[in-house]
C-alpha cells in the first residue's frame, strides 16, 4: 500500500476513535443559552456591583424549620440554609443576564460542535480554605460521589456517561448523546468539594464520610467559612479574607458583609414576630392580607423598617403554582376528576376577600414568560404537536385552555355544574352528598400543605369540593415531616409548584418525565409518566434554535395544560420585601435578581439611624 494513503487511513482510523481529535479545542469564558454573553473575555468587573462597597457589619437572615447536616449532597436529612456561600461550582451566573455563565472554579471550557462532551479547564489560583489547589481530580470525586449518593442528581446527570481527566487541570464529562446544548451549561453548575478534606480525618480522630451526615464545619473554596452554630437553630458564616477570588472579576464589589447568619423558626407566625422583634432583618412577604394590613407596628411607622416592590427576581424566569394531586394514586388516574376540581377553584372569590387585587390567575406551566400557550397552536408549534399528534390529546388542537371565571354565586354555581357534568359523564355518581368514582368508592383524599400559610386558601377549596360531594381533608404539618412524606410520595395532593428558567431543557424530564415518576427525590410530584409528554419535552432538549424552543415548549405547555395534572392558581410577579433599615445597594440592580444579599452592604450612616441590630 501506498505510504501516503496508509497515514491518511491511519489518521482517519485515530479521528474515529477519539473525536475529541477531530475537532481543535475553542475555549471559551463564558456561555450563553441565549444569544451572546454580554462581558468580554478579560472583564473587569460586572456592570451592576459597586466595586467600592465597604466590607463588615452583619446581616441576618431567617429559615424555617431546622438543620441537621453540612453535607450538601446527600437527599435526606435537613441541609443548612446558605452552605453555598462555602462551596462554589465550576461556573457562575451573572445577575444581569439569563441562563449565561462565565468562568469560577473553571476559567475556561470547551465543547465540540455536537455537544458531545464538555471540558472544563480549572483555574490555577483557585484554592480550598486550606490553601490546596481545587483539581480536576476534585471535580471528577464529587461528580461521582453526587451520582452515588443522590438520586435526583444523578437522574439530572443522566446524560453523563463519564467524568475523567483528560489532561494536566482538565475535566471532560462525556454524553450519551449529540445535539442536547444545555449540557456543557448543565455541568458548569455542579458543586466541587474537596476530596483531600472529606476522606480525611475529623476532629473526633475518626475517617470523615461523605455518604454520612455531619455537623462538623465543613471546608470549601467559597467566599465564606462557617463560624459558629447551634444546632437546628442558628448558624453563621464569616467572610474570608484569604478567599482566592477576592479580585477575580466575577467576584468584585461582592460579598460584601462580614457575616451571614441564619436565624431557625419552626412556624412563620413565630418567624413573622422575630422580624418585627428585629431578631432578624430581611423579610419576604407571602402573604398578601399581611402585606396589606401587617405592617402597622412602630418599626415601620418610625422609618425603621421599609417596605418595597421588586420585579427585578421574576423577569427571568416563569412559575406554576398550584394544588397537585398524586398520580401514583389510582383515585387521580381519572383525569376527568382532574378536570373536575379546576372549576371548584374560586381565584376572584379569594381575590376580593384576602389578595386585595395583588395577584394574578396562572393559566400556564411558563406562565411569565414567552412560552406560556395561547390561543390555538399554529406556525411551528403546530407542526410540532402534529408529529406527536398520535401520543397528545385531541383537545389540544381545537380548544384553548382557559381557567374557569367565578367570583360571586352565580358564576360559581355555573362552574360546578360544568365539574358536575364531567363527573357524570366519566361514570361518577352521587349516593347522598358523598361523589362516588365509577368503581363504587368514595372520592376522598387529603391535603398535605407545609405550615399554615396556604390553610385559608385550602379551605376555600375544600368547600367547594365538598359540594361536588368531594371529602377532602387539610392536613397541616411542620417543614421537616412535610419534607419527609414528600420524599416518599406518601401524600393525596400537596400545595407546591415549580420556577422556570428563560431556557428550559433537561430539567423538564425531572418535573414531568416518565423517568422521573418514582424517583423519590425527583420533581415530578404529580407522578406524570405520558409518552407525549417525554416526547415533548426531548423537543424541547434538542431544539436547534430559540424560535423552535420556544414552540416546542409552547407545545409541551399546551398537552401539559390539557391533562390537568395540577389545578394551578395564583401568582405574584414582584417580590414583597421589608426590611430593617441598616443596608445600601448598587442602582440600579441587576436587572434580573435583586441580588440580596450578594452584591449589597452594611451601611453604618443608615444603621446609625435605625439602631443597632440585637443578636
Amino acid at each position: 500500500m501506498h505510504l501516503a494513503k496508509l497515514a491518511t487511513l491511519t489518521l482517519a482510523a485515530l479521528l474515529a476513535l477519539s473525536p475529541a481529535l477531530a475537532q481543535e479545542k475553542v475555549w471559551h469564558h463564558a456561555g450563553s443559552l441565549i444569544g451572546e454573553p454580554k462581558y468580554p473575555e478579560g472583564f473587569a468587573r460586572f456592570d451592576y456591583v459597586n466595586p467600592d462597597a465597604p466590607v463588615g457589619g452583619q446581616v441576618r437572615l431567617s429559615s424555617m424549620g431546622g438543620f441537621d447536616t453540612f453535607n450538601p449532597i446527600l437527599p435526606e436529612g435537613e441541609p443548612v440554609d446558605g452552605i453555598g456561600l462555602v462551596y462554589e461550582t465550576l461556573t457562575t451566573a451573572s445577575l444581569d443576564e439569563t441562563s449565561t455563565q462565565y468562568g469560577d472554579l473553571a476559567e475556561a471550557f470547551s465543547f465540540p460542535d455536537d455537544y458531545s462532551s464538555v471540558t472544563f479547564r480549572m483555574n490555577p489560583r483557585a484554592k480550598w480554605a486550606d490553601g490546596e489547589p481545587v483539581t480536576a481530580e476534585d471535580v471528577v470525586w464529587s461528580f461521582n460521589k453526587i451520582m452515588e449518593l443522590n438520586p435526583s442528581q444523578a437522574n439530572y446527570y443522566a446524560n453523563v456517561t463519564k467524568a475523567e481527566v483528560t489532561a494536566p487541570g482538565e475535566v471532560t464529562f462525556t454524553f450519551d448523546q449529540k445535539g442536547n446544548r444545555e449540557l456543557p451549561h448543565i455541568m458548569g453548575q455542579l458543586i466541587v468539594l474537596p476530596q483531600h478534606w472529606w476522606e480525611g480525618t475529623g476532629p473526633d480522630g475518626k475517617p470523615r464520610d461523605i455518604a454520612h451526615s455531619t455537623l462538623e464545619p465543613p471546608m470549601g473554596s467559597g467566599p465564606y467559612k462557617l463560624a459558629s452554630f447551634s444546632p437546628g437553630a442558628s448558624v453563621t458564616y464569616e467572610r474570608d479574607p484569604n478567599y482566592w477570588a477576592l479580585k477575580e472579576p466575577f467576584n468584585i464589589g461582592q460579598n460584601n458583609f462580614q457575616q451571614i447568619k441564619y436565624e431557625y423558626f419552626r412556624d412563620t407566625t413565630a418567624e413573622f414576630e422575630g422580624f418585627k422583634g428585629d431578631e432578624f432583618d430581611w423579610w419576604d412577604e407571602n402573604l398578601a392580607l399581611r402585606w396589606q394590613n401587617g405592617y402597622d407596628f412602630p418599626a415601620v411607622t418610625e422609618g425603621k423598617v421599609t417596605k418595597e416592590l421588586f420585579e427585578n427576581n421574576y423577569r427571568g424566569s416563569g412559575v406554576l403554582v398550584g394544588f397537585v394531586p398524586n398520580l401514583r394514586k389510582p383515585l387521580f388516574q381519572n383525569e376527568a376528576l382532574r378536570e373536575a376540581m379546576l372549576y371548584a377553584f374560586d381565584f376572584e372569590e379569594l381575590d376580593k376577600l384576602r389578595f386585595f387585587g395583588q395577584y394574578d390567575r396562572i393559566n400556564s406551566y411558563f406562565y411569565g414568560t414567552e412560552f406560556a400557550s395561547s390561543g390555538l397552536p399554529q406556525g411551528k408549534e403546530l407542526e410540532i404537536l402534529n408529529s406527536v399528534r398520535d401520543l397528545v390529546p385531541a383537545s389540544v388542537f381545537t380548544t384553548e385552555y382557559k381557567n374557569p371565571v367565578n367570583g360571586d354565586p352565580t358564576k360559581l354555581r355555573n362552574s360546578l355544574r360544568t365539574a358536575n357534568q364531567i363527573l357524570t359523564q366519566a361514570g361518577y355518581t352521587l349516593n347522598g352528598n358523598q361523589l362516588m368514582d365509577p368503581t363504587g368508592k368514595p372520592v376522598s383524599f387529603e391535603i398535605l400543605l407545609n405550615g399554615p400559610t396556604i390553610e385559608p386558601i385550602a379551605t376555600a377549596f375544600q368547600t367547594n369540593l365538598k359540594r361536588l360531594g368531594i371529602d377532602a381533608t387539610i392536613r397541616t404539618v411542620d417543614s421537616p415531616q412535610y419534607i419527609e412524606r414528600v420524599g416518599k410520595r406518601d401524600y393525596d395532593m400537596i400545595y407546591t409548584g415549580w420556577g422556570q428558567s428563560l431556557s428550559p431543557g433537561n430539567e423538564q424530564r425531572d418535573f414531568w418525565g416518565s423517568a422521573s415518576a418514582q424517583g423519590e427525590d425527583s420533581r415530578n410530584y404529580a407522578g406524570i409518566a405520558d409518552k407525549g409528554i417525554d416526547a415533548l419535552i426531548d423537543k424541547v432538549i434538542f431544539a436547534t434554535d430559540r424560535d423552535t424552543l420556544i414552540a416546542a415548549t409552547r407545545a409541551l405547555d399546551r398537552v401539559l395544560l390539557a391533562h390537568h395534572y395540577v389545578t394551578p392558581t395564583y401568582t405574584l410577579r414582584k417580590s414583597r420585601i421589608a426590611r430593617w433599615d441598616r443596608f445600601s445597594h448598587p442602582d440600579p440592580l441587576p436587572e434580573f435578581n435583586i441580588g440580596f444579599p450578594t452584591v449589597w452592604w452594611y451601611d453604618e450612616a443608615k444603621a446609625a439611624k435605625t439602631g443597632a441590630a440585637k443578636n
